[in-house]
C-alpha cells in the first residue's frame, strides 16, 4: 500500500524546471486566464443556463460559482506559489497524497482539458460556420457536423482544423501563444465592453421579474452548469516551469483573472436577461440574439466575430494546460516519454503537443459533445475539491515550507471550497457520474499496467 501513496518531494519539483523557457510574467498568466475562462461560458452558457435553470437569477449563479472558484483559487495560489512545476493540481496531489492520488487527480484533468478542448472547439465550429453564412459561403452539409448519419453530418472539419492550427501555434513557442493569446483576449474584452455599454441603454426591468422563475434550486443547478466558464483559471498554474518569477506571478495571474472575469460574467448576465426575457435565450448565440432581438443587427455581427476570437483562447490555452500536464505525468514515468521530448529550437514539448492534439481534433471532428460540458464540469469540480483538502494536509505534513502565498483562515476556506465543489457535483445528472467513475477505473487500469512500474519513484526503475 505504501507504494501507492509515494510521494514526490517537493525539492525535486522545484528544482526539475530549466527544460522549459521561462518567458511569462504576471501579465501574461492574467491573460491566459482571462482567455481560458471567457468564451464560451460568456457567449454561449448564460443563454442555456437562463432558460433553463436560473431565469434572471442566472446573475446568483454565476456569482456562487464565482465564490467556490474563489476560495478553490486561493488554494491553487499557495500550491503554485510554493510548487512551481508545471502540472497543476497533478502536481500538488503527488506532493500531499501520494502516486496513486496525483495519478488520479492527472488522468481527471486529462477529461476535463481533453473533453473541454473538443467541445470549444465544437463551439467555434458553430459561430464560424455563421459567419460565413453571412458572406453566402457554405460548407457541403457532410462536413458540418460531428457524426450523425441521419441528419446527414460526418466530420465537423472546422472543429478539427481549429484545434490543429492551435497545436501549431503552441509548438512555436509559449511566448509566441502568449502574445497571441494576448491580443486576442483585449479583441474579445473590448466586443464584451461594447456589450455592456450598448446593451445597458436597452435594459427592461420588467425582464428582471420572476428574478427566481425556477426557485433557488435553479440558481444551484444554474451555478453547476456555468461552472464550465470558470474552468480556465487552474490552466494559469500549468504554466509554473515557464514563469520568470512563479512565487510572485502566479498567485497574481490566478486571482486576477478570476477577479476580472466574475465581474464581466455577473453584469453581462444581468444586462442579457434585462434586455431579452429568460424564456428565449436558449440559442447558441444569446449575447449576439440580444442585439439582434433590439434590431442592432450591425452590433450583432461584431459580437459574433469578438464571440470566435473568444472562443479561440479558450482553445488555446485549454490545449496548453492538456500539453503541459502530459508533460508532467511524462517526465515523472507515469505516461510514455514522447509527452516530455523537448524540442530544441522553440523549448515546447513539440512531439506530445501533436499528438493530443490530432486526438482532440478527432473527438471534435467525429463525436457529438452535448453533453461534455457536464462531464469537463465533474472533473473540474473534483480536482478542486482535492487541491483545497491537499492545502489542509500539506500545512499539517509541511508546516514550514517556505510560501510566497498563504491561504487565510486554514482550514475554514479550504473546508468551504471542497464542500462547495462537492454539492455542485450532486447537481449534475446520473449519466455524468456513471461516465466520470468508468474514466477514472479506465484510467487505474492504465495505472497498475504502465505508470505504477515506469515511476520515476519506482526503486526497481531507478536501478
Amino acid at each position: 500500500m505504501s507504494v501507492l501513496f509515494r510521494k514526490k518531494p517537493i525539492a525535486s519539483q522545484t528544482n526539475e524546471s530549466g527544460a522549459l523557457k521561462r518567458a511569462l510574467s504576471a501579465f501574461d498568466l492574467t491573460t491566459l486566464g482571462v482567455g481560458a475562462i471567457i468564451g464560451t461560458g460568456i457567449f454561449v452558457l448564460t443563454g442555456v443556463a437562463a432558460a433553463k435553470y436560473a431565469g434572471p437569477g442566472l446573475v446568483l449563479s454565476f456569482l456562487l460559482a464565482g465564490i467556490i472558484c474563489a476560495f478553490a483559487a486561493l488554494c491553487y495560489s499557495e500550491f503554485a506559489s510554493t510548487i512551481p512545476a508545471s502540472g497543476s493540481a497533478y502536481t500538488y496531489s503527488y506532493t500531499a497524497f501520494g502516486e496513486v492520488i496525483a495519478w488520479i487527480l492527472g488522468w481527471d484533468l486529462i477529461l476535463e482539458y481533453g473533453f473541454a478542448s473538443a467541445a470549444v472547439a465544437s463551439g467555434w465550429s458553430g459561430y464560424f460556420q455563421t459567419l460565413l453564412s453571412g458572406f453566402g459561403l457554405e460548407l457541403p452539409h457532410a462536413l458540418t457536423s460531428a457524426l450523425n448519419p441521419e441528419k446527414g453530418t460526418y466530420f465537423d472539419i472546422t472543429a478539427a482544423l481549429i484545434t490543429l492550427i492551435i497545436t501549431f501555434l503552441l509548438t512555436r513557442g509559449v511566448k509566441e501563444a502568449a502574445r497571441a493569446n494576448g491580443i486576442m483576449v483585449a479583441i474579445k474584452i473590448i466586443v464584451v465592453l461594447i456589450f455592456i455599454g450598448v446593451g445597458v441603454f436597452y435594459v427592461q426591468p420588467a425582464n428582471w421579474h420572476p428574478f427566481l422563475p425556477f426557485g433557488f434550486s435553479g440558481v444551484t443547478a444554474g451555478a453547476a452548469t456555468v461552472f464550465f466558464a470558470y474552468i480556465g483559471f487552474d490552466a494559469v498554474s500549468t504554466a509554473a516551469e515557464e514563469v520568470k518569477r512563479p512565487q510572485r506571478d502566479l498567485p497574481i495571474g490566478i486571482i486576477a483573472s478570476l477577479a476580472v472575469c466574475t465581474v464581466l460574467y455577473i453584469v453581462v448576465s444581468l444586462i442579457l436577461t434585462g434586455i431579452v426575457p429568460f424564456n428565449m435565450l436558449n440559442v447558441s448565440d444569446p449575447v449576439a440574439f440580444a442585439f439582434e432581438f433590439v434590431q442592432l443587427n450591425g452590433l450583432s455581427w461584431i459580437v459574433s466575430l469578438g464571440a470566435i476570437t473568444g472562443i479561440t483562447t479558450v482553445l488555446l490555452v485549454m490545449m496548453y494546460g492538456q500539453t503541459r500536464l502530459l508533460y508532467s505525468m511524462s517526465r515523472d514515468g507515469l505516461l510514455s516519454p514522447v509527452f516530455s521530448k523537448v524540442s530544441g529550437k522553440s523549448q515546447t514539448p513539440a512531439v506530445g503537443s501533436w499528438l493530443a492534439g490530432i486526438i482532440v481534433a478527432l473527438f471534435s471532428g467525429f463525436i457529438s459533445l452535448g453533453h461534455l460540458a457536464e462531464l469537463t464540469n465533474i472533473g473540474t469540480l473534483f480536482a478542486f475539491a482535492v487541491v483545497s483538502i491537499g492545502i489542509i494536509v500539506l500545512r499539517k505534513n509541511n508546516p514550514d515550507l517556505k510560501r510566497g502565498f498563504r491561504v487565510p483562515l486554514v482550514p475554514l476556506i479550504p473546508i468551504l471550497s471542497a464542500l462547495g465543489c462537492f454539492y455542485l457535483m450532486t447537481r449534475l445528472a446520473a449519466l455524468t457520474w456513471i461516465t466520470f467513475f468508468g474514466w477514472l477505473i479506465i484510467g487505474l487500469i492504465i495505472y497498475f499496467a504502465y505508470g505504477r512500474h515506469h515511476s520515476h519513484l519506482n526503486p526497481l526503475r531507478r536501478k
